[in-house]
């Protein structure tokens, strides 16, 4: 089985889309604003964007609205060629510790993450319509500690459920993870050393 070059996909949707002279509306799922970084300056040469910060998973919730103000402030220093505008949701951690339950103990990228997954890009689907985008995409598949392969197999799939088109992605590819840092140190963004629920907070311990 081949395996699929998601940036060589997105390539040519970005091809096609300046072909025929339009730029779609993309709802981007953000987690951090490092992540969101290259992703934002990459995407918004060729898309509008609506930043969707939902991340239940994150603890505590100090954590959580501190990465949230971190995107927002990124968002502000920056002149990016087409709009760029952010969405929260109601913090509730209730709705990923209800997801992930009976997998406390799985270990890091394992099923309670494949879990976790699937609840932050289904609510974004959700929020996609409800917006009337075009397509959908997150910054998840930047870290080099995420299965690119699977988030896109469940974008893919929710995409087509609620109507969205998921545009695939792979962002680390390109140098895209180390272009992040480089301009998380320019902006100086704030770099968690945990990707954001408690479980793996007590593995990075």
């Amino acid at each position: 089985m081949n395996k699929i070059n998601y940036q060589k996909e997105l390539d040519r949707i970005i091809e096609r889309n300046q072909r025929d002279g339009v730029t779609p509306r993309l709802l981007l799922h953000v987690c951090c604003a490092p992540c969101s970084s290259y992703c934002l300056e990459y995407l918004s040469e060729y898309f509008d964007i609506t930043v969707y910060y939902y991340n239940p998973n994150i603890s505590p919730e100090s954590e959580y609205r501190f990465r949230l103000s971190e995107e927002e402030r990124y968002i502000s220093l920056r002149d990016f060629k087409n709009p760029v505008s952010i969405t929260d949701s109601v913090y509730d951690p209730r709705e990923f510790l209800d997801a992930v339950r009976g997998l406390e103990r799985e270990p890091e990228g394992g099923k309670r993450c494949e879990k976790c997954f699937r609840l932050r890009l289904e609510a974004s689907a959700k929020k996609a319509k409800e917006l009337g985008m075009d397509c959908l995409t997150t910054t998840l598949t930047i870290s080099p500690l995420k299965n690119a392969a699977l988030l896109n197999e469940i974008g893919f799939e929710l995409g087509e459920k609620y109507g969205v088109m998921w545009l695939p992605s792979d962002f680390k590819k390109r140098e895209g993870y180390k272009r992040s840092i480089v301009l998380s140190r320019e902006y100086d963004l704030y770099r968690q050393n945990y990707c954001g629920c408690a479980f793996s907070k007590i593995n990075r311990e």
